[in-house]
């Protein structure tokens, strides 16, 4: 007799992975693209420092806000939806951004722009944690989440040559028609992993072995049930859990300095010329780029080899941390090339610590990943909101000095939360699990 040949196992997992890869890239396109535009946009508008900031934290506002109902949704109603839904909404929100008069309709658009961005980083979670093992998850966050720095590196002079030629506002106008375009090939294209035909048993199997959510235990009662207090309060009763969160707005402090003042504290407090800017911008983002891709495929190198997750998620985020508080050195120099060099290695540190969504994906109940997700994204977005203002107001006398201190501060603090809070990196059974992981062997 025969034995039948065993199926080769699929690679499915690694397209869907693409496509998050592209989403995150329009997603941070729809972000910085007001840093672009915020010099030659405030003097059409007349707009002061401290309004510039504002204006620059308005997304925050709102996208923290939603983050705990959008992680809420992406439990409800699944990812192919609230992706393509999120994506459509925010790029309209962005194309009208290019017909506004003044500072109230860019404020506004700016916080429909963060409302309707709220699910896309929970959502980007649940993917990864329905379609990768434990094993390869870190590497898969470093992917996903690198498309926000490649994206960035390479579209900021772009973005800045798109604005010359076609001027602030068709800036904003071209940025949103693609994101609209994408929505819809999204929705077209993506699938669950237990929904798609281009997985094989073999890839489920491998996946859900590995600790991969294919198909979460309760999941068709878990959409239809409504959001329980309850649920909030587990996510926010657990040490290492806050751990993640402070952590987590200690790296997006570094990032929005990037994503918002960057541009303008080279062109206006430096004295470089806007295009020169928008090139020497993009080198910070190629090293961030770098960074988490080191982060990524080390740590999971570092996990394969029998290292514990916790040395091998942490080590690579406490480090990145400690890395941007460089940033600060840049107030010491004059050189153009040495305030890069520093800004560089501070981005690098902040690509190396952007793995975080990893722990998210390892250490949330079961039930609760998406909702943990939103948690996590709300405390981290805050320092959308917090940085921009602090920045507009710290630099309003013409010294931009105190904001690098503040920024790298803020960086020490995240250090110290990821030391001291987060223990064992362990999935956090809920009370009534018996204090057991779940049991992902099997289809439930």
């Amino acid at each position: 007799m025969y034995k039948q040949k065993k199926e080769r196992r699929t690679r499915a997992r690694y397209g869907v992975l693409a496509l998050v890869f592209i989403n995150v890239i329009i997603n941070y396109m729809d972000r910085s693209n007001i840093s672009v535009a915020a010099t030659s946009m405030g003097k059409d508008l007349a707009l002061s420092s401290v309004q510039v900031g504002l204006i620059f934290s308005a997304f925050g506002w709102a996208y923290s806000a939603l983050q705990i109902p959008g992680g809420w949704m992406v439990d409800r109603f699944g990812p192919r939806v609230m992706y393509a839904v999120s994506l459509c909404t925010w790029s309209l929100a962005t194309l009208f951004q290019g017909f506004t008069k003044g500072f109230a309709g860019l404020f506004g658009l700016r916080l429909a722009t963060g409302a309707f961005e709220a699910p896309a980083f929970p959502t980007n979670n649940r993917i990864v944690t329905s379609w990768f093992p434990d094993n390869e998850r870190a590497s898969a966050v470093a992917m996903y989440t690198s498309g926000q720095f490649v994206g960035l590196a390479f579209l900021t002079p772009v973005l800045a040559t798109i604005q010359h030629y076609t001027g602030w506002r068709g800036l904003f106008i071209i940025t949103g028609i693609i994101g609209i375009v994408w929505s819809l090939i999204w929705y077209l294209v993506y699938r669950d992993p237990d929904k798609s035909r281009k997985v094989n048993k073999e890839e489920l199997s491998y996946i859900e072995q590995g600790g991969g959510l294919v198909n979460p235990k309760g999941k068709e009662n878990q959409e239809k049930e409504k959001l329980k207090w309850s649920d909030l309060k587990e996510t926010l009763s657990h040490r290492k859990l806050w751990g993640i969160y402070l952590g987590q707005f200690a790296v997006n402090s570094t990032l929005w300095f990037f994503l918002t003042w960057f541009p303008t504290y080279l062109v206006e407090y430096r004295g470089l010329d806007f295009i020169k800017s928008g090139f020497l911008a993009s080198l910070p983002f190629l090293a961030a780029f770098v960074g988490v891709l080191i982060s990524g495929f080390v740590s999971d190198y570092m996990a394969k080899r029998g290292v514990s997750m916790g040395v091998a998620r942490k080590t690579p985020i406490i480090t990145g941390l400690l890395l941007s508080i460089a940033i600060i050195g840049a107030n010491y120099v004059d050189n153009t090339a040495m305030i890069i060099f520093f800004m560089t290695i501070a981005f690098f540190g902040n690509g190396l610590a952007s793995i975080t969504w990893s722990l998210v994906s390892q250490i949330a109940p079961q039930r609760l990943v998406g909702l943990t997700g939103g948690v996590f994204n709300f405390i981290g977005s805050l320092a959308s909101i917090i940085v921009p203002i602090a920045i507009g107001y710290l630099a309003k006398g013409g010294n931009f000095a105190p904001a690098l201190v503040f920024i790298g501060v803020l960086a020490l603090f995240g250090a110290l939360s990821y030391i001291l809070l987060v223990g064992k990196v362990e999935r956090i059974a809920e009370k009534g699990d018996g204090g057991k992981r779940p049991n992902l062997s099997h289809h439930a």
